[in-house]
């Protein structure tokens, strides 16, 4: 029983210690497939011209960022993570684990002081406080850890939508058309605020809630795979086309890169409800994960 109970502070500790190194990688080092759309989206601007400075100016921040090992951009956003963990683990410690190394890696400047309670304006200093950081646990069948996280900026928060359908506003009837003119009315409406070129996350279905989440795991996808529903991939692919042709371009400053991806997903509804939720992620594309064996050990990075 000691033995087993000195094992198991041993593995919290070394999960602890990953958990903070997963953290920084996440906020210093974009994933591969991200850095490879922004670099497409510098490739297609016109040279000497506003969208492409602004294009230079993000690669810059990238390289600088990964160097220095400092976070790409000064909001840090909400931190959300996406925990999974062995059956004999209990819940509590892993979402303890989980808000120490939330605390530990803001100490140590990987994310900025960012949770302000609601009511009293505090900041909590810690980025732990009630909903902060949100967590998703859930409990496997496997003898490992897997972790995924995403900082999602305030300014690409703030430009994210929900509609409702039949919307007459924009003419979006209840099917894929009528989705595809709430998402191109999304990005219309963002403009430049969020921080673009930016990528979405659209959900289709569902309701009220489980539509912004979902919309939100759809940021767990890469950029470059391809939506396993037929009808899905190809609105994902026409949407970055057509956001593309607006004229917005990288910071609301026109251009051809407004969009460097478009992934959604579906959720059932009822037959009262048609909702489409819209999130925006800024360019700054923040989301990173990893294997863990049973002892804790990263073993396997997921982008």
């Amino acid at each position: 029983m000691i033995t087993h109970t000195m094992s198991n502070a041993k593995a919290q500790k070394q999960v602890f210690e990953s958990l903070i190194e997963i953290i920084r990688k996440t906020s210093t080092e974009l994933p591969g497939d991200v850095i490879r759309a922004v670099e497409k989206g510098k490739s297609a601007e016109s040279p000497n011209s506003s969208a492409a400075y602004a294009m230079n100016i993000i690669c810059q921040n990238i390289d600088l960022a990964k160097v220095k090992s400092q976070p790409l951009c000064q909001d840090t956003g909400t931190v959300i993570f996406y925990a999974y963990y062995p059956k004999k683990w209990d819940y509590s410690v892993v979402h303890k684990l989980i808000e120490k190394a939330v605390s530990a890696a803001t100490k140590k400047g990987y994310l900025r002081q960012n949770s302000v309670n609601s009511l009293t304006g505090k900041n909590s200093g810690t980025n732990v406080g009630p909903g902060a950081p949100y967590v998703h646990c859930e409990a496997w069948a496997k003898d490992e850890f897997e972790f995924k996280v995403m900082l999602k900026g305030g300014g690409c928060e703030n430009v994210g939508a929900q509609y409702s359908l039949p919307d007459g506003r924009i003419g979006a009837g209840r099917d894929l058309k009528g989705v595809r003119k709430c998402i191109l009315d999304a990005v219309y409406q963002a403009q430049g605020k969020g921080c673009g070129p930016g990528i979405l996350g659209v959900c289709v279905g569902g309701d009220r809630a489980s539509g912004f989440v979902h919309s939100k795991e759809q940021f767990l996808r890469k950029l470059d795979d391809k939506n396993k529903i037929k009808e899905l991939a190809e609105l994902e692919e026409q949407m970055v086309k057509e956001a593309n042709e607006l004229g917005i371009g990288p910071m609301g400053f026109g251009g051809k890169t407004t969009l460097m991806g478009c992934k959604i997903g579906a959720l059932d509804r009822v037959p009262a409800s048609f909702f489409v939720s819209v999130s925006y992620m800024c360019w700054a594309y923040r989301r990173q994960g990893a294997k863990l064996d049973k002892a804790g050990k990263i073993q396997k990075w997921l982008y």
